[in-house]
């Protein structure tokens, strides 16, 4: 997530307008998987169960993941600026290194709240680091090769969907960690599993994309013409994503099928893979965002100085937003009469979770408002903090 983005001497305000929007968008995702009643039983996007209401509450979250990681590579190009190769790479090796720790020991923590760590999943900042461990590691190669590296992953990893469709029982425990997850689990030691929910190649791959993407802010490029390279691409992207998607041949695992009325056929065709990125989850996800880019780049208000602040301080917020909503889901759990044993029996894996409990949609998107606002000041307090102590070399982790 980039949740975790490379703070720059210089900022660039509309990739933290967008950062910001997507992190806020990403809360109502996961207090939807705390607060409804129907989070634990059902696939929202599954279309015999789901309704268009709650299709799209977890349909516009699909934006959330690969923008973090695309930005997340940009972040990395503009350090370039300030930064030999041999610095940034070990930079970036060395915090996609401290991601990982944070994705096992501390966002497992808040996600779970069991303390004995029975089932360890990788997730987003798991994504984000090894993607940024790999790009540590290509960042010696010419802009060319790397940006060729992004393309063949992020178009050419989907040739291994027939591989899989035709594989008959569970995949090895390295292949589900580079592309295949179906949210497997497998035995650690004792009691203890992991979850890998994030395959992490094609993530990888959309991140060296995101760096190459970079190139677009170089000083060189003048306003009006990155607007037209940003809106054209970006409408490429879409363009592409439904031409390829309504010629069902390739691009996603699954095709998309005529439904009971023309609005689930719809439904059925925005339906896009996640786990891993499919070519078209990601057209569909970064093509927009390259629009909003293009559209929102000369846009300060006070509506956009809010949603910024988010944006400047991802990873705490990420933590922060994951522990209140998990708390306050725990609180209203024994509210609701359960004891303080029954929470230690977890729903798939997480602690004080309960399936067939919770709200109503409406709820969960009140419970969602009040938690980004609560968040607001201490989020506003630590961007003046990096801002005034732009030199403390521990800030870049953070």
């Amino acid at each position: 997530m980039d949740t975790l983005a490379i703070p720059a001497r210089s900022r660039i305000y509309s990739i933290d307008f967008l950062r910001g929007a997507v992190m806020i968008i990403m809360a109502l995702d996961h207090t939807r998987d705390f607060f409804h009643y129907d989070a634990w039983l059902h696939d929202p996007l599954d279309l015999q169960t789901t309704s268009v209401f709650l299709y799209f509450t977890r349909w516009i979250t699909h934006f959330c993941a690969p923008v973090f990681v695309f930005l997340a590579g940009a972040s990395a190009y503009f350090q370039k600026s300030r930064k030999s190769t041999a610095v940034l790479s070990t930079f970036l090796i060395k915090r996609g290194l401290w991601l990982m720790f944070i994705e096992v020991f501390v966002v497992n923590l808040i996600v779970t709240f069991d303390p004995t760590y029975s089932l360890i999943g990788l997730q987003t900042i798991w994504a984000i680091g090894t993607s940024m461990f790999v790009l540590g590691l290509v960042v010696w190669l010419p802009y060319a090769a790397i940006l060729s590296l992004g393309v063949i992953i992020v178009f050419g990893h989907n040739l291994l969907d027939p591989v899989e469709a035709a594989h008959q029982g569970p995949f090895p425990f390295w292949w589900d960690l580079l592309h295949s997850s179906r949210f497997s689990v497998h035995p650690l030691f004792g009691n203890h599993a992991v979850l890998i929910i994030y395959p992490f190649v094609a993530w990888a791959g959309l991140m060296m994309l995101g760096y190459c993407f970079g190139k677009f802010y170089d000083p060189s490029i003048q306003p009006e013409r990155r607007k037209s390279m940003l809106l054209w691409t970006g409408i490429g992207s879409i363009v592409f994503f439904t031409a390829l998607r309504a010629s069902n041949l390739y691009g996603n695992p699954e095709q998309w099928s005529v439904q009971k009325n023309g609005l689930f056929t719809f439904l059925s065709f925005m339906d896009v893979h996640k786990y891993p990125p499919s070519l078209l989850y990601m057209c569909i996800t970064i093509g927009p965002a390259l629009v909003f880019l293009a559209l929102f780049e000369k846009w300060k208000n006070s509506f956009t100085r809010i949603v910024t602040v988010y944006g400047s301080v991802p990873f705490l917020y990420y933590l922060l937003h994951f522990f209140l909503i998990h708390l306050l889901s725990a609180i209203l759990y024994l509210a609701r009469g359960h004891s303080m044993s029954e929470g230690a029996n977890a729903t798939a894996g997480i602690r004080f979770v309960a399936a067939g409990e919770g709200y109503s949609l409406w709820i969960v998107y009140l419970v969602w408002i009040g938690i980004v606002a609560a968040l607001y000041p201490v989020c506003s307090w630590f961007s003046r903090y990096k801002t005034a102590h732009k030199n403390q070399w521990w800030l870049s982790y953070l």
